[in-house]
Formats: C-alpha cells, structure tokens, sequence
C-alpha cells in the first residue's frame, strides 16, 4: 500500500502537488484541505481552516494520513507543521520559527547577512521618518517592502522619490497591509532578470529543483503592479540545473547551517527568489515554500517520485533520494479576474475549462475557483494556471496560448508575453 497524503491549501500550487502526487508510485490517496474544485477532481476535499493548527491537526490525526504536505506560507508561518509534527504526523514544510524566513522579510536579510549569502542594500524600521530618511540612500527605482505577509502584495516598486514617500505612508500611516506593513524594509533595487530556485531541504542538505522563470508584473512588458505571479516557464535558458548547482554552497548551505546554529532546522521547500545581476547571481527574498506559478511549471518536468522527495525531507535525509527529470519544457499563462491585483468580483461563471484541458500536453490547474451548484465561477484573482508541455519552451508556449484562448468568463486578464522570444 502506497502513502495516504493530505495536501493543505486551495490555490493553484496545492493544485500542482496534489496532481503531481497522484501519479506518484509512493503515493495511494491525496486528499486536500480545504481544496478547490481541481483537488477535489483527484479525491476528496475537506472543510478545515488552513491557518489553524490543532483543526488541521486533528483531521490528519482523525483520518491517519501518512503525508501532510502544506502548500501556502500562511500556514507554516501559523504553527501547521510544528503541531503536527508534535502528534507524531510526518510534515512537509518548516516549523514556524523556520518559516520566518518568509515571515519577516526583515528576518530573511538578518540570514542573508549571517550567512554571507550575497544580497542587496536595506534598511528595516517602523518609524516613518527614518523610512523616508533610508529612501534617500539609495537611488531610483525605489523597492519599499512590507515586512509581513501581504499576499504577494506587499511589494511596491517606485520610479520616482515622492511614490516611494508614498508607499510609505500608505503602510505605516494609512495602514494598507495592516500588522504585515508595520514594519517596512527599504532595500536596492538589483537589476536583471529574476530567476526562481527551489531547494528540497533535510535541515542540513538540499536538492535543487529546476529552475524556473516567473512574471510578477499585472501587464505586457512588465508593466503595472506587482501580483503573485502571472506565468512561469522553465527551463530557463542559461540558469538550468547545470547552471546553479554552485547555489548550493554559496546560498543554500550557508543558510541552512545559519538557521540550524540559531536551532531553527529548515526542513521544506525552501524558494531562493534571485536576481542575476551583472556582478553575478543576488539574492531578492526567501519563500519557505513552493513558488506560485512556477510549481506548476516545475512540477510537470519531474520524473522521479514527488511522495518519495517530500517524506523524507519531513523525516529523514534526501541524500539517497533519486531525483531526475524529463526533457519537456513548460509553460503557465495566469488566467485572472479583472482589477486583479486590487479589488475583483468573484463568483464570475467560467466556461471552457475541460476543452483547454482535453488538448494533448495541457493541464489547467484550479488556482481561485469554487462551485456554484454545478457551474464553475471565479473565486479569486488568480482564477485558472494554463499549463503545458512540449519539446521546446516556443512549442510548450504555443500550446498554452491555444488552451487559454478556449476559456472565458467576463473580465478575464492574462498577459500575452509569458515567454516571448523563449
């Protein structure tokens, strides 16, 4: 009998996992908590508050699963994984003290530093005043960041000096991100292009992932506000596996060791958001978990079992893990809702999501949508991931344009260049 796995979340990663884990041969059953309706089209769905340790606890205790495996940061952040593990319940993802890597973005650069992991400039503070004071030590553009979780929100990215003011005033005086942007991080702005590396860690050792390009931006052209991701490809030319395989000792390694100094082992998915710069590879942020969209791009590269990777990473080491991938590129198009990332109307009925998933090569994964009876609606404001596969990232990008253009519902927003030019 394979493992009975409970994947925590509703977005389009837990999405990517739970599909991902199915057709793993160390895998029986996946279950989702709560889940969407692409989870629940894999097994079945359960009503459980992510964010709450002791109600996710319980399920997985009540039901016997072998496998919890927690997609969204806000759970680690919360305590998922350290209750579960204090029941004896093998988690992947990292303990809360761990996840403060993601957590506190000030917290992350504390560890950069520690680490000698190489990064930017930045200033972390509370006080307004001393905000605008870091913002004149540095120069345009201006990156003014909110310390806490903001949902992919809480970057702003300010070309002139007076949208920077602004930003930080929007935080810590009119209280936009609440308690996540009482605490700001001013930092440098690192130039080129962004590249996302993920690391399957044990606490002392990782395993890199490939490597996958993301589009933050709402617009073409890198244009408009920051989102949590609005397409991904991988592989990237340049950065593919072979490329940043010395990441692991000088990013990778370091922090680890950092964090197990300070008795906070890191065991999880631990996301390198970087910047390839000219004077070589810095670092942007940490997440402590999949990266969203590129999970859904990764994902599907993989060749070896993902329920043999995550356990032990939860339980033991991943020294003796085989881990290989196919030679298929893939590409996501984010289908979002209109106003996307400020306020949308939900509940939007979507139609032609099983034509665009019937094309050969294609997977839509459910990202922001519920159930209205038996009509699918938006959800969200990251509605549906087009995903697809194909000898090239030109041809997977193809494919995934054509799969997109078969879904619709009113007021729905993708970016046409998601891998362009690839």
């Amino acid at each position: 009998m394979g493992r009975r796995v409970l994947v925590i979340g509703s977005g389009g990663r837990e999405h990517a996992l739970g599909w991902r884990l199915a057709g793993s041969p160390s895998v029986d059953r996946v279950e989702s908590a709560p889940g969407n309706p692409g989870l629940a089209s894999i097994g079945p769905t359960h009503d459980v508050d992510a964010d709450d340790p002791a109600a996710v606890a319980d399920l997985a205790e009540r039901l016997g699963f072998d496998l919890v495996v927690v997609g969204p940061e806000a759970p680690l952040v919360a305590g998922v994984v350290d209750e579960l593990t204090s029941r004896g319940i093998a988690a992947f993802g990292p303990r809360a003290p761990a996840a403060a890597i993601e957590g506190s973005k000030s917290f992350a650069k504390e560890i950069m530093l520690a680490a000698g992991a190489p990064t930017g400039g930045w200033v972390a503070t509370s006080d307004r005043d001393v905000a605008h004071e870091a913002l004149e030590r540095f120069v345009a553009p201006w990156v003014v960041k909110a310390d806490g979780l903001a949902a992919g929100k809480g970057v702003r990215i300010c070309d002139d000096l007076d949208e920077a003011r602004r930003a930080v005033d929007d935080a810590l005086v009119e209280g936009r991100f609440g308690a996540a942007g009482s605490t700001l991080v001013i930092e440098e702005f690192l130039a080129g292009p962004e590249r996302s590396v993920f690391g399957v860690c044990d606490g002392t050792d990782v395993v890199l992932l490939s490597p996958a390009h993301d589009y933050k931006r709402a617009l073409d052209g890198d244009g408009g506000l920051n989102t949590g991701g609005m397409g991904a490809y991988t592989p990237v030319p340049g950065f593919d596996l072979g490329d940043v395989d010395h990441l692991r000792a000088l990013v990778f390694r370091p922090v680890l060791a950092e964090l197990a100094r300070r008795g906070t082992p890191f065991r999880g998915l631990l996301y390198a958001g970087l910047v390839d710069t000219a004077g070589g590879p810095r670092l942007l942020e940490f997440n402590a978990r999949f990266g969203d969209p590129e999970t859904q791009v990764i994902l599907p590269r993989l060749a070896s079992d993902l329920g043999d990777l995550l356990h032990a990473s939860a339980t033991g080491s991943i020294t003796d893990v085989d881990v290989t991938w196919n030679d298929e590129a893939a590409v996501t198009v984010v289908l979002a809702s209109e106003g996307y990332p400020e306020a949308y109307e939900k509940g939007r009925p979507i139609d032609g999501v099983a034509d665009a998933d019937a094309i050969d090569g294609v997977t839509v994964f459910h990202a922001g949508t519920r159930l209205d009876g038996d009509r699918l609606v938006t959800n969200g404001g990251r509605v549906l991931n087009v995903t697809a596969r194909g000898r090239s990232v030109a041809d997977a990008r193809d494919l995934a344009y054509e799969a997109a253009a078969r879904i619709s519902w009113p007021g729905v927003h993708r970016r046409s260049d998601i891998a362009a030019g690839i």
